[in-house]
């Protein structure tokens, strides 16, 4: 073994050229080089200078493939391959698409809980003559000025913006109108931290105040910085948000939350002059939850003073006054990117074989007797409780609405309704059951024309009274409804007459009502 090792070695060292071997070894590696440089599918520069590409699944090699083109030279896509087995691309493809699902939903609900950025205003035109001497007048001169223009409005006999028959008196509203444009500016105080203040609640029965609350924050037109020249004054809270924030559960106890608005508006009188002046007649809020009006009770200025926009506008209770405070709608925004979805498409009155429908939740004085009375009594009186599982399965909710001629607005704990603004959406004549309640905008509206208002002791009548009412005078009614609707949308840049527009005019007659003309 010794010695084989020794010849093997003796071979190596003496008998082999190594210049010739190191010569051939050069020779074929770089012919081996220049072979393979020449086999690859795209020039050596385009894989030195191209960008590095990270590809993260099967699914994005397409992508990043047509980004990466942009810095080559036409490549041949069908050189290209990927090395991924048919199961690992299964693999990765169901795992991408779960992914994508996930964040899709995810997307969805966080947009269904955003309103669109408003678009920016048109520009201003310059100023006439008019609103030149109007905006020159002091805030008390201004008003004054609108009180003597409204009392002389002109007769307006047809007017193209407004539908005549659905307003007990269109000339003057408007005139007021037209002078809430020209004049109204409005000073949002500052103070005050949310959740409570500044922080609007957009979804639920209870969005109407969050839904003002962002748009008058937001409005150019008629928001001021400059409190002297404001013609009133907005307490920038919400009743939702002070129920949430403050009430202890199962306490029934709002003394807190009376308290703390109590305090709020003190502060507001000791830091401002502007709440003293008036004691409060020219500021105003706006607040939609059932406990709205109670929350006010500690601080009697507010009461007695103040214009209250609140849902629950019930004249039994002496704090909503008629004639100075304000009925708010209340309005049921499920998905605030889109709060009018489903709006419209009432069956033809051919096609609704329902009399009258209610479903909801067994609550307050006047549903149970209304259950009591009709409930599988008669099949043209569809009237439920909650809106049974096997009765949705064939027609939902807003189907029912849509398919009856009469939709039932009864009272619940307190005396406002969400149903009155859903039968409007859904083009369904309400029929508002609730003795002491004041309908949303009846300072302008006259309800008579496109709803019909039954007293609580009459719901044993109630097919009686709803079959007495000619077809004749129902088409009118459901004509009405429909011109109505737009007085009751809720857009995300408010379009004129709207819903916004609506319960800033309402708050601004309101005040208007209370400037007296002196005597000349």
């Amino acid at each position: 073994m010794n010695k084989l090792l020794k010849r093997l070695i003796v071979l190596l060292v003496y008998k082999i050229d190594w210049r010739k071997l190191f010569l051939i070894l050069t020779i074929v590696t770089t012919v081996g080089i220049i072979l393979q440089i020449s086999l690859l599918p795209f020039p050596i520069s385009t894989w030195l200078h191209s960008p590095m590409i990270r590809i993260t699944s099967a699914k994005d090699f397409s992508n990043s493939l047509h980004l990466s083109l942009r810095h080559g030279k036409h490549w041949p896509l069908h050189q290209i391959s990927v090395p991924v087995s048919l199961n690992s691309s299964s693999l990765i493809n169901k795992r991408v698409h779960s992914v994508e699902r996930r964040r899709r939903r995810r997307r969805k609900r966080e947009e269904d809980f955003q309103i669109p950025a408003s678009p920016p205003p048109p520009p201003r035109s310059p100023p006439t003559p008019l609103q030149r001497y109007v905006w020159s007048l002091s805030p008390k001169e201004a008003l004054l000025y609108a009180k003597k223009e409204l009392k002389n409005a002109t007769f307006i006999g047809n007017d193209s913006d407004l539908y005549a028959p659905i307003f007990k008196n269109v000339s003057n509203f408007k005139r007021s109108y037209d002078l809430m444009e020209l004049i109204l500016k409005v000073y949002v105080y500052p103070d005050g931290s949310p959740p409570i203040f500044h922080e609007p609640h957009l979804s639920g029965i209870y969005a109407s105040e969050g839904w003002f609350m962002k748009l008058l924050e937001g409005n150019r037109q008629f928001v001021t910085r400059n409190p002297e020249v404001a013609h009133l004054f907005y307490l920038p809270y919400s009743a939702r948000q002070l129920q949430q924030a403050l009430y202890v559960q199962g306490s029934h106890n709002l003394a807190p939350l009376s308290l703390f608005i109590r305090d709020y508006v003190n502060l507001l009188a000791a830091k401002y002059p502007f709440w003293n002046r008036t004691r409060g007649a020219d500021h105003f809020l706006v607040a939609c939850h059932d406990w709205g009006p109670y929350t006010l009770k500690a601080h009697k200025e507010l009461v007695e003073n103040s214009i209250k926009a609140v849902c629950n506008a019930d004249l039994s209770e002496g704090i909503f006054k008629a004639g100075k405070d304000v009925s708010l709608p209340e309005t049921t925004i499920r998905v605030p990117r889109r709060p009018l979805r489903n709006i419209g498409g009432g069956m033809r009155v051919s096609q609704r074989p329902i009399l009258a429908f209610f479903a909801g939740n067994m609550h307050g004085r006047v549903r149970p007797l209304l259950l009591q009375h009709w409930h599988n009594k008669e099949e043209s009186m569809r009237i439920y409780g909650p809106l049974p599982h096997r009765v949705s399965k064939q027609m939902s909710y807003i189907q029912h609405m849509k398919s009856s001629k009469f939709c039932l607005c009864p009272m619940g704990y307190e005396v406002n309704s969400p149903r009155i603004v859903e039968a409007i959406y859904y083009e369904c004549v309400p029929v508002i059951i609730a003795d002491n309640f004041v309908p949303p905008f009846d300072d302008v509206l006259d309800w008579s024309a496109f709803s019909v208002t039954v007293a609580e002791e009459d719901i044993l009548k109630l097919k009686e009274i709803l079959e007495a009412i000619p077809l004749k005078r129902y088409l009118k009614m459901l004509q009405n409804l429909k011109m109505l609707q737009r007085h009751f949308f809720w857009n995300s840049r408010p379009i004129k007459y709207d819903l916004f527009h609506m319960i800033l005019h309402s708050i601004w007659h309101s005040r208007l009502s209370q400037i007296q003309i002196p005597d000349s």
